[in-house]
């Protein structure tokens, strides 16, 4: 039997988590986990062509997860048969974003319970699961995501989802526990960014938008993977239990 050395050895890579990944933020920052040598987890609802040609370049190192988070239930049955596979994840992106217009005055129960399911309980479903494994190797990182609209109440067709990403802003007393054992905790609020998301809003004056911004610019998509990235990387030493606002000064 010939014994391997230590260049031949099957290369030990740190193991992530996103949620959301086939969004636009999403491709940027698998992109960036792959490009730094990590073993990826995406999760996606809809069909995704750039995660598939992701697949095809990563091969082993990526592997892919089809989930409608909405159906919150049925993913808490599924998290629970699968909790060997999750605990075993050094970091967690919850980049998730179900969006459907809705105004305050026209939401329906159905609307907030679909928008907080995909958004925010999802997140800590997985959580549940995943912190106990980062607890026992006393390594992990956690990156949760927010919107700027939660700081201005959400736009006016934006309800359930600014309402729902609010939530991300809430960091049970549980976390404080966990810093002592090198698990950094942190919440991402994300402002506006060039996605096809802002497509999504008819009549939205893009340019009047704009103007509100101090650094007078939309955010690139890579400026946003860049922070995800430190925030889940060994640089982030002692960063955690805060909500980062990252929208050029707003």
């Amino acid at each position: 039997m010939v014994k391997l050395g230590k260049d031949t050895m099957e290369k030990k890579y740190k193991k992530v988590l996103i949620i959301g990944a086939s969004s636009d933020i999403g491709i940027e920052t698998c992109k960036k986990f792959l490009e730094n040598e990590w073993e990826l987890t995406a999760h996606y609802n809809t069909n995704s062509k750039a995660l598939k040609n992701l697949k095809k370049k990563y091969q082993s190192r990526l592997n892919l997860i089809k989930f409608d988070l909405r159906n919150i239930f049925l993913l808490e049955k599924y998290l629970y048969k699968n909790k060997k596979k999750f605990i075993k994840f050094d970091a967690f992106v919850n980049l998730s974003g179900y969006f459907k217009s809705t105004t305050f005055q026209n939401f329906k129960v159905k609307d907030l319970f679909e928008h907080f399911s995909a958004n925010s309980f999802s997140s800590l479903l997985f959580l549940k699961i995943i912190l106990k494994g980062m607890k026992i190797r006393k390594w992990g990182r956690v990156v949760n995501t927010s919107s700027i609209g939660t700081k201005f109440g959400g736009g006016k067709k934006s309800f359930c989802y600014s309402l729902s990403k609010f939530n991300n802003e809430f960091f049970p007393s549980f976390y404080k526990d966990l810093y002592s054992n090198n698990i950094m905790i942190n919440t991402l609020q994300i402002g506006v960014v060039k996605t096809k998301m802002h497509k999504k809003l008819p009549n939205k004056n893009m340019k009047k938008r704009v103007s509100l911004i101090p650094i007078k610019r939309i955010i690139e998509k890579n400026e946003v993977s860049n922070y995800i990235y430190f925030l889940c990387s060994d640089q982030n030493t002692t960063l955690t239990g805060q909500k980062l606002n990252i929208s050029g000064g707003e």
